[in-house]
């Protein structure tokens, strides 16, 4: 079909029409001029769909626009208007993601368009209109890949990587997702989440992305071979056992892996696998067991048995460049998120990456990319601060905009840094190099800030 379209109008643009955008799409790219990503807050997308699809269909290849929508709910929601806040966060969001932007409306039968819904989109495109210049050509400047498990388990929005993702953005971590046949010598580290089996094929490029230098960080039954009998990836330095004897058990972090936690018992809540670690590992923290599984033979309390105090079985294990979580951690911080779980995972992201692109000192809720605009010699930080709240059944919803003050940026540059401007208010911001990095404070974001980093 694309190849006819084009025979009659070469500058034709294609989209086939899709409520989602995934590793599906990879082989037939070639039929698009660019991807719509459709994302709505409700209808089965919600807020962490849209930088799911969108940190994966940037790697393909073609531009890419977001797409959202003018109503309170989903399509077909007549008479009815997204709160200005909401909006500006979903527009802001696909420019710090490197994305166009689009608001869907939907006629009456009367064809009439309701001024009122063109106010508001007009509020916030004035604004996308200000902020253009530091977004276009703008490609993101990242340090993880991180594999999607939709190849794996066909969801829109699967949980282990959803999970992983927001441990990463919470963090102000730079990350693409990736599939199973993308190139993995564009990341300093790459993340496996719980449930990506490895064949031959994605085993040695693997093995051959670990022996030029990169770091992996593995859990639960991900790197396992197609039969889930044994580990596919060697290095991992792993023996499988099977289904941990437990659960809930209890991971103790202890060194490096347990910073910022009490050295003590951590409840795991899902199962995770039994392995042992072979010569040239290292056990980072063990499991300790419970008196017993709590059944209908050997009954404990509300929810589940404590801590006997005995070690199990290796928790977290490092082999090189590696490192492997027992349980399915990401799928654990789905469900109902530990703060240990993330803080684990970060702290290994600390042992792997000790130099990421970006180190921010803000809230958990804000949100950080880092663009660069080649052809300006320029990186663009975006910061925004915008809080989707459960305030009903069945959406998130954004009504208020909440600054947040004086948050620090330390960028991984690698060279002479010009000037950092507030944009596109021009404001000087002062700033020091130290370590190839250069490292300044944004006075205050409201909603979302733009700063510009110029090189020399």
């Amino acid at each position: 079909m694309s190849k006819f379209v084009w025979a009659m109008n070469k500058d034709c643009t294609i989209f086939y029409n899709a409520g989602h955008i995934g590793p599906r799409h990879r082989d037939v790219k070639d039929a698009f001029s660019h991807f719509e990503l459709e994302s709505l807050p409700s209808g089965g997308w919600g807020y962490m769909h849209f930088p799911m699809a969108v940190s994966y269909s940037r790697t393909l290849g073609l531009d890419c626009m977001g797409m959202t929508g003018k109503f309170h709910t989903s399509w077909g929601d007549f008479h009815s208007f997204k709160n200005l806040p909401a909006l500006q966060f979903e527009c802001f969001r696909m420019l710090a993601y490197g994305a166009k932007c689009s608001v869907g409306d939907q006629l009456a039968p009367d064809g009439k368009i309701c001024p009122h819904v063109y106010d508001l989109i007009g509020k916030v495109y004035m604004e996308v209109e200000r902020k253009e210049p530091w977004c276009v050509k703008a490609k993101p400047v990242v340090d993880i890949g991180l594999f999607t498990t939709e190849e794996v388990t066909g969801e829109r929005v699967p949980p282990q990587t959803m999970a992983a993702a927001r441990m990463l953005q919470e963090s102000g971590h730079q990350f693409d997702i990736i599939d199973t046949k993308s190139k993995l010598t564009d990341y300093k580290v790459v993340i496996l989440p719980d449930v990506v089996p490895a064949d031959k094929k994605l085993a040695k490029k693997i093995r051959d992305y670990l022996d030029a230098g990169g770091a992996m960080i593995v859990s639960y039954k991900s790197g396992l071979n197609e039969d889930g009998n044994k580990f596919a990836i060697k290095k991992l330095g792993l023996k499988l056992k099977g289904d941990a004897p437990y659960s809930p058990d209890f991971i103790v972090p202890r060194g490096e892996i347990g910073k910022g936690l009490p050295q003590t018992e951590h409840v795991m809540y899902m199962k995770g696998l039994e392995v042992k670690a072979k010569k040239n590992a290292d056990v980072l923290a063990e499991v300790v067991v419970p008196y017993f599984n709590r059944t209908h033979e050997h009954f404990c309390s509300h929810k589940h048995t404590p801590s006997a105090g005995r070690v199990g079985y290796p928790g977290i294990v490092r082999s090189g460049n590696i490192i492997y979580f027992a349980h399915p951690i990401f799928g654990q911080y789905a469900k109902n998120a530990p703060r240990w779980c993330k803080q684990l995972v970060l702290n290994a992201l600390d042992m792997l990456l000790p130099s990421p692109v970006l180190r921010l000192n803000a809230p958990t809720t804000a949100l950080a990319t880092v663009n660069e605009q080649g052809t300006k010699r320029r990186w663009i930080v975006h910061l925004l601060h915008y809080i989707p709240e459960r305030r009903c059944q069945d959406i998130d919803v954004i009504e208020d905009v909440i600054p947040i003050h004086d948050v620090g940026c330390s960028l991984r540059v690698g060279r002479d840094v010009k000037s950092v401007v507030c944009v596109p208010q021009e404001e000087a911001l002062e700033f020091t190099m130290k370590d190839s990095r250069v490292e300044f404070t944004v006075p205050k974001v409201e909603g979302h800030q733009m700063v510009c980093v110029a090189f020399a």
